[in-house]
């Protein structure tokens, strides 16, 4: 039975959110972990684009749809904040993270952290990037029983280590992957308390240990003129001289690192999957780079990768890397002829929206000419496909992500051929982001 979300002022024009809270304490947090899509699904059709439910302890306001999407990732009049939205579930983990800041703060730290995204740094990052792909992926075949999720994680980590931070990791390199994983996970705990071999206190223990590596470094990165990320933040500034406090640089290289080898882990297992599904787009995709002849690709290349760039915006679309975005309202909001009060916890649902018959023909298949220039149905609404986010937040290091999994992707397809079994559906675990419930087994063939 449908149930209002707060009273309404009866002077109001505005409308009482409609919606129920589902299961005694746990509310839809089960269901909507395991399946996201046909619960929002049935959500949309009985409420419309915005509902309210109990979820993660919480009393959330969904909005669906694109131009939900729009109307809070633009956030005209500053209604929402970012902070107070992702700080209940992350705050803990990746504090004071770029996407966890506000308004004229986030701005400030944007404009400083642009200058480790600009065109020549990313060109920089690609030569890095190069060799260490060749040599990451050379024994893969070697590798009994492969698991995409396992080698693309590790690989990704250690580009990141190598671009972001200067240098390999040493034998702390399992403590650091398991404690990004954990910081990860701890996001969407059922129980949120310290509690021993639980996911918030294995989060909690994962931030220190992230801590006390990136603090151990800074001084040397201070000291340095190097052109790795951590250096670049040690001393960027704006032009009036302002620059980042140690804190700062901690906080940033820390929510960095997880942003840029996690995401890109779940786009490449991701892609793996349905080019193992649909080897005719593998063998194009082959060719694409097979005509490049050279093993690195360079920056110049990235645009004429034009079929690997469809793919992975396809991929992208149907495993949106950040499922949803909280936020909560610092002021009371109108939307749709309904009253959302100060205060309220709502989040958007890009892994929704990219699943949505109102917008994607055939929403479930593989299809990533779907994005080719004849066709563009990502430009039916400009907030149709999201999986950088919009607005002021959207995503600082975009272009970063797609260079990496374009240059993995090539040096991948020049040396391998990979299947999956006829009728093998990839479980995804949707506990914390979205990735292969079974780590992706492949059979790997070197060419």
């Amino acid at each position: 039975m449908a149930q209002p979300y707060s009273t309404v002022p009866a002077n109001s024009h505005l409308k009482a959110i409609p919606g129920n809270r589902g299961l005694p304490v746990v509310g839809m947090t089960l269901a909507l972990m395991k399946d996201p899509v046909n619960i929002m699904r049935k959500r949309y059709e009985r409420y419309g684009p915005i509902s309210w439910t109990s979820a993660f302890g919480l009393r959330m306001v969904y909005m669906m749809g694109a131009e939900a999407n729009q109307f809070v990732m633009l956030n005209r009049g500053d209604l929402f904040s970012n902070h107070d939205g992702w700080d209940y579930f992350i705050g803990k983990f990746f504090h004071r993270g770029i996407m966890l800041l506000d308004f004229d703060e986030h701005k400030w730290h944007r404009k400083i952290m642009q200058q480790a995204f600009n065109r020549d740094v990313l060109k920089g990052y690609l030569h890095r990037m190069g060799p260490h792909i060749e040599t990451g992926i050379e024994d893969w075949h070697k590798v009994p029983d492969f698991h995409v999720l396992n080698a693309v994680k590790q690989l990704t980590l250690d580009l990141a280590t190598d671009v972001f931070m200067g240098y390999e990791l040493g034998p702390e390199a399992d403590s650091i992957n398991t404690a990004f994983i954990d910081t990860v996970r701890a996001g969407t705990a059922l129980v949120r308390a310290n509690v021993p071999g639980g996911r918030w206190a294995k989060g909690l223990k994962g931030r220190k240990v992230l801590e006390k590596f990136f603090r151990k470094e800074l001084p040397a990165k201070r000291a340095s003129k190097d052109s790795d990320l951590f250096s670049v933040l040690c001393h960027a500034s704006t032009e009036d001289g302002h620059q980042f406090s140690d804190n700062d640089v901690v906080n940033h290289m820390i929510f960095l690192m997880m942003a840029a080898h996690d995401t890109s882990t779940i786009t490449l297992s991701t892609l793996f999957y349905y080019l193992a599904k649909n080897p005719e787009w593998q063998e194009r995709l082959r060719k694409e780079s097979q005509a490049r002849n050279k093993t690195c690709i360079e920056y110049e290349d990235l645009a004429r990768l034009e079929g690997i760039g469809m793919a992975m915006k396809e991929a992208l679309r149907l495993c949106a890397p950040v499922p949803s975005m909280p936020r909560r309202t610092v002021k009371d909001v109108e939307f749709n002829g309904y009253l959302i009060p100060k205060g309220s916890f709502i989040t958007i649902s890009p892994y929704f929206t990219h699943f949505m018959e109102e917008y994607w023909p055939e929403p479930n298949k593989f299809d990533p000419g779907r994005f080719s220039e004849e066709r563009r149905e990502d430009k039916v609404h400009p907030y149709a496909w999201v999986p950088f986010g919009g607005g002021a937040h959207k995503c600082i290091g975009l272009h970063f992500a797609e260079m990496q999994v374009k240059a993995i992707l090539h040096q991948v397809l020049l040396k391998y051929r990979w299947s999956v079994p006829a009728g093998y559906e990839m479980p995804v675990d949707l506990t914390s982001l979205p990735v292969p419930g079974d780590g992706l087994p492949v059979k790997l063939e070197k060419l």
